[in-house]
């Protein structure tokens, strides 16, 4: 069951002969996940879709709320099939103006769907991750790189390229040759007592967990944060590699090239990051 514009229906009554999402991957997107009926970071998400859609200059609606999203999520979780303790959301608003590439009004319409998730809190297994750097495309380091907008042909192209080489997953880079974030999720390096990210002028989506790792890491009194650029050449000097989204939380890697990383940081992160999400 998916939610289009409010109604609850087995299929959309949006066609796709006009549809700009469609048509022109004018839209953007957020992916949520819910815990025991809470949507995590809701506030987090709410005013991050707001930022993407004033970004491209779509026209919100008055009615679109934090309140109003909030119900129609829950809305539409009520209405799938399977009960779970976790979902997976995601809504994707596009505009429904017509014209080509300049539409002809810029008001909104929006997508909800939810799909039940096996792992409820986050956690680490001791599964094999080997990764690798993506170096077909670049990632452009300017303001619509950093929103997550339908226009993902480089992630696209750097999944194939990973399920093609056996890789869980790959890197990045942008037009300096600096790992900019993996297929889906940002990524960061652990060196010593730092801790480091790229920042989002490099061209990176400004990630929900980045965030709250952020948030955590900063009280953290043995982990220093930083935000620099961050080369390839660096990954093989690391202690650890993660990548990182919310439906995931943190993905230890466990190999680059002829490096094997060790996880016992973020072992320790996900804990805490657990320890968030129930007080939150």
């Amino acid at each position: 069951m998916v939610n289009f514009n409010g109604t609850i229906t087995e299929y959309t009554q949006t066609h796709l002969a006009d549809n700009r999402a469609f048509l022109y991957g004018d839209a953007v997107f957020e992916t949520i996940k819910s815990l025991d009926g809470k949507i995590l970071f809701l506030e987090d998400h709410y005013f991050r879709l707001m930022s993407s859609m004033r970004i491209l200059r779509m026209e919100i609606p008055m009615y679109f709320t934090m309140e109003f999203l909030e119900e129609e999520i829950q809305k539409t979780i009520a209405a799938h099939p399977q009960e779970a303790t976790s979902y997976r959301i995601r809504i994707t608003c596009f505009r429904i103006g017509k014209g080509k590439y300049t539409p002809d009004n810029r008001n909104i319409a929006y997508l909800i769907t939810t799909e039940p998730l096996t792992e409820a809190l986050y956690s680490i297994t001791d599964q094999a991750y080997e990764i690798e750097i993506f170096k077909d495309f670049h990632v452009s380091k300017h303001l619509l790189s950093t929103i997550k907008s339908t226009n993902r042909l480089i992630n696209i192209t750097a999944g194939i390229f990973a399920e093609e080489n056996d890789y869980a997953n790959v890197l990045l880079i942008n037009e300096d040759k600096n790992v900019v974030e993996a297929i889906h999720g940002n990524v960061f390096v652990v060196s010593g007592n730092q801790i480091a990210t790229p920042p989002i002028s490099d061209g990176c989506i400004q990630g929900i967990m980045r965030k709250k790792i952020k948030a955590i890491v900063e009280k953290w009194e043995e982990y220093e944060w930083i935000e620099r650029s961050i080369s390839p050449f660096e990954l093989q000097k690391a202690d650890e590699i993660w990548i990182s989204n919310v439906i995931m939380g943190v993905q230890p890697v466990t190999k680059y090239r002829k490096k094997e990383y060790r996880a016992d940081v973020a072992k320790q992160l996900v804990t805490r990051l657990n320890s968030v999400i129930r007080l939150d």
